[in-house]
């Protein structure tokens, strides 16, 4: 899109004029009980040229803090840009979000199926109508995620290796971690690569969760992105951590060994030494307790916050490789 000419965008047939702000409802299907499930988009347009970001959450319908993050931006005003347009959509899968679940009532992983399909899986036609409706009035974008299964995820900002600006994107963000992954066929963030759009995944906090440090690592970095293309309302400030970003080339799981009472020692976003205790498994009987120690020096950036693991669970998430 070529924000320079900044004229009126169309979204399901409604027309959003530089200077006003509107919300639209998506309506792609009903329940089973004939209960429409509206999808508000909410658009706000400076009456000044500028870029358009997008702003979503709610992809995973469990995955909540996302959604904190994207409703205190709207609730602060700051989605009003002093240039330019931004749009939020709080919830993309309401069906998932009603039910407290990740997945569509059909089941399937809307994170999967882009880029969908005008007569596909109830999935796949929202992911059609996302992708041809708002995206293509996108320049940038953040999309919100948490960590799903009690798996408690470190403030992040996942982008794909060897891409300058996205990397420049991620500096001013600011995240306490980047983290370089691949894009996944069928994702979100594959499907907007494909229509060069830049998105930020932002990763941080656990399903079925709010974390208010969580919220605000989300926050404040919006904020930043906002400032640095001169969207940001000259009435908001934006705060500078002391730490710049790590970034994490390569990354390992560490797997629970056996099956058992989970007790963690380890905080979130620490670094830890070769060889460190991390954690114990023990049963319930008092009899046994196994040791759970790093099996290389790195940073925790996801800890698992069950009671109770499985053989085989993922319990941490390490750093194997840095950036230098």
């Amino acid at each position: 899109m070529n924000h320079l000419e900044h004229k009126s965008i169309t979204i399901l047939k409604e027309i959003i004029l530089p200077g006003e702000s509107k919300t639209i409802n998506m309506e792609i299907a009903t329940l089973h009980t004939m209960t429409k499930l509206k999808i508000p988009i909410i658009v706000e347009r400076s009456k000044f040229s500028g870029p358009t970001i997008l702003l979503s959450a709610g992809l995973h319908g469990d995955e909540i803090n996302g959604i904190e993050i994207v409703r205190q931006i709207i609730t602060r005003k700051i989605n009003k840009p002093k240039t330019g347009t931004v749009i939020c959509i709080p919830v993309i899968n309401v069906f998932g979000f009603v039910n407290q679940t990740r997945e569509f009532p059909d089941k399937r992983d809307l994170n999967r199926v882009f880029p969908g399909s005008k007569k596909g899986s109830l999935a796949s036609r929202f992911a059609y109508y996302l992708l041809k409706e708002i995206m293509p009035h996108v320049d940038y974008a953040i999309d919100f995620h948490a960590g799903g299964s009690s798996r408690f995820n470190a403030p992040q900002i996942r982008i794909v290796p060897e891409n300058q600006e996205l990397k420049a994107l991620s500096d001013i963000f600011q995240a306490p971690f980047g983290l370089y992954s691949k894009n996944i066929v069928g994702s979100f963030r594959n499907s907007c690569d494909k229509l060069g759009v830049k998105m930020l995944l932002f990763e941080g906090g656990k399903s079925i969760n709010i974390n208010d440090e969580i919220t605000q690592h989300g926050i404040d970095g919006t904020k930043r992105i906002l400032k640095h293309f001169g969207m940001l309302n000259i009435k908001k400030t934006i705060s500078i951590p002391e730490k710049e970003t790590i970034y994490i080339e390569k990354s390992n799981w560490i797997r629970a060994k056996y099956s058992g009472m989970f007790h963690g020692f380890t905080i979130i976003g620490n670094y830890v030494e070769k060889g460190q205790l991390l954690a114990t498994i023990s049963d319930p009987y008092g009899k046994i307790e196994h040791k759970v120690k790093a099996p290389n020096s790195g940073y925790i950036i996801n800890v698992n916050d069950a009671p109770i693991v499985y053989q085989g669970d993922a319990i941490y998430h390490i750093s194997t490789v840095l950036e230098t």
